[in-house]
């Protein structure tokens, strides 16, 4: 048999799985290509090309002037195993030569599935203008939160948090898109740094679904405890919103960390893996909670309501408010990880569908969660006007201060001009 050397020099090029596992699948795949040439041991009639391994695939005895076709090997990160790699005969009974390298050449290019290629490009591309747009509309809240003092309370707190959550969080994703998924051989040499991202991007994932439960508990607890003291209950929630994401994380890297499968451990851990629901469980009993905490929510505030106009029964507007902001969040941040367990299997009708709603809800939360707590705030929007309004009481008053001057030396200069002339 023929053992022909037309892969690049490193025969492992390309693969993620380990240097010892990718030689003993090709000793493997030799060994069959070996018992192959054995049992075809009378040569087919005319001119034809003989049985060979290439380095990854073996190709059978294919006549002259024919190709021949065998399945691309899965262990080349990229291929697809359901198509087809193919190599051709030549008329005079010799392997096709590249006319570059002059080397005998098996074409792997058709492994490639392109159109799965280029939607996934697509979607890649969804999430990074989500996380950009995302991105800046955060910047411009913490931006306007942070201009406007008079905002300064318990609540603007909590929202400033959840901003920075989010901006860090999707700043964090951009880099990840950007530098990592982009980069081939980064995920291929599987750096400490890279997985050190992923573990700080997941980190910041956790606190976005933490402070939008300290949100929740903390309308709760004003509603229903009304004698609670802010400041006392703010400073608790710092706790839930930053240290505790850090115990989830810190457990979930130690188990992917220490993990024997190659799906926990490879690629700068890119893949889900198989301890996902060390994330996805918190996550999922922060959004239970929250909705639970507003349906009591919405039971007090119908109590209050039904009342009467009595002192002190009647929820302020700003908490009606809050309490809108937060009955639309809640369940659109938690969509991404409840549908979790709905994906569909590869090429099912609902997988694109699937892989788009998952990349809007994911990407455009900073945005929602923006454009609910800042854009859409009444306080806010009552600073703007309460802003504007005595920028334009300015502008007319100096305008009236000009005016007069120019009437009162128009005025004065009338006489003395007369008294010129006489």
């Amino acid at each position: 048999m023929d053992v022909q050397t037309e892969m690049p020099a490193n025969a492992t090029a390309g693969s993620t799985l380990p240097d010892e596992e990718i030689h003993r699948i090709i000793m493997e795949r030799e060994q069959e290509c070996l018992q192959l040439e054995a049992m075809n041991s009378t040569p087919p009639p005319g001119p034809y090309c003989r049985l060979t391994f290439d380095g990854w695939s073996c190709w059978p005895n294919t006549p002259a002037g024919a190709t021949a076709y065998v399945p691309c090997p899965n262990f080349i990160t990229g291929f697809d195993a359901s198509l087809r790699a193919h190599k051709y005969c030549e008329l005079n009974g010799t392997w096709f030569r590249h006319p570059e390298s002059g080397q005998v050449w098996s074409n792997y290019t058709t492994c490639v599935n392109l159109k799965d290629l280029s939607w996934q490009q697509g979607i890649n591309g969804l999430y990074e203008a989500g996380y950009a747009i995302s991105l800046i509309a955060l910047l411009l809240s913490l931006g306007i939160l942070t201009y406007f003092r008079s905002l300064r309370c318990a609540r603007i707190t909590l929202h400033m948090n959840l901003f920075a959550s989010f901006a860090v969080n999707n700043a964090l994703w951009l880099v990840w898109y950007r530098c990592i998924v982009a980069n081939t051989d980064l995920l291929l040499n599987n750096g400490m740094t890279c997985r050190l991202l992923h573990i700080v991007l997941h980190y910041f994932l956790l606190t976005n679904y933490a402070w939008m439960l300290c949100e929740g508990f903390y309308l709760h607890t004003l509603l229903v405890s009304a004698f609670t003291s802010e400041q006392k209950l703010v400073k608790w929630l710092m706790i839930l919103g930053w240290p505790v994401p850090a115990i989830i994380v810190t457990i979930y890297a130690c188990l992917r960390a220490t993990s024997n499968d190659l799906t926990d451990t490879e690629q700068c851990w890119i893949n889900e893996g198989n301890y996902m629901n060390v994330l996805v469980y918190p996550v999922c009993v922060s959004t239970l909670l929250n909705v639970l905490f507003l349906f009591n929510i919405v039971r007090v505030l119908l109590m209050k309501l039904r009342a009467g106009p009595s002192i002190g029964t009647q929820p302020s507007r700003s908490m009606r408010q809050a309490f809108r902001a937060t009955l639309l969040l809640v369940p659109l941040l938690g969509l991404h990880y409840l549908v979790i367990p709905f994906r569909p299997p590869k090429n099912h009708p609902w997988e694109h569908f699937y892989e788009v709603l998952s990349a809007i809800t994911a990407s455009f939360q900073g945005l929602c969660v923006a454009i609910l707590f800042c854009f859409c705030n009444g306080e806010v929007i009552a600073q703007f006007k309460r802003k504007w309004e005595g920028s334009a009481f300015l502008r007319n008053r100096a305008n009236s201060c000009t005016a007069t001057t120019v009437s009162f030396i128009r005025s004065t200069a009338g006489p003395m001009s007369g008294e010129e002339t006489v």
